[in-house]
């Protein structure tokens, strides 16, 4: 479940391993490109943790990071 941290919505993602993380980590980026919107993220090793901001709004959450962390739930 995404929560709402420091005005971003922040979501921790965990896999098997390395690999499965950084496949799903190319099917995000697919997504975020076609949507222009472009997340924050960090991995070690099987764990991925994601921020959502709209910078251009000031880095508050928006109807487009809504949309962006509905996408990425699509594919866990």
């Amino acid at each position: 479940m995404w929560e709402e941290v420091n005005s971003q919505l922040y979501k921790k993602f965990v896999f098997k391993n390395f690999i499965d993380a950084f496949e799903f980590m190319g099917k995000v980026s697919a997504i975020a490109e076609k949507m222009n919107h472009h997340p924050k993220w960090t991995n070690v090793y099987n764990v991925l943790e994601i921020w959502l901001s709209t910078h251009d709004a000031g880095n508050v959450v928006t109807q487009k990071d809504i949309a962006l962390a509905e996408a990425i739930d699509s594919v866990y």
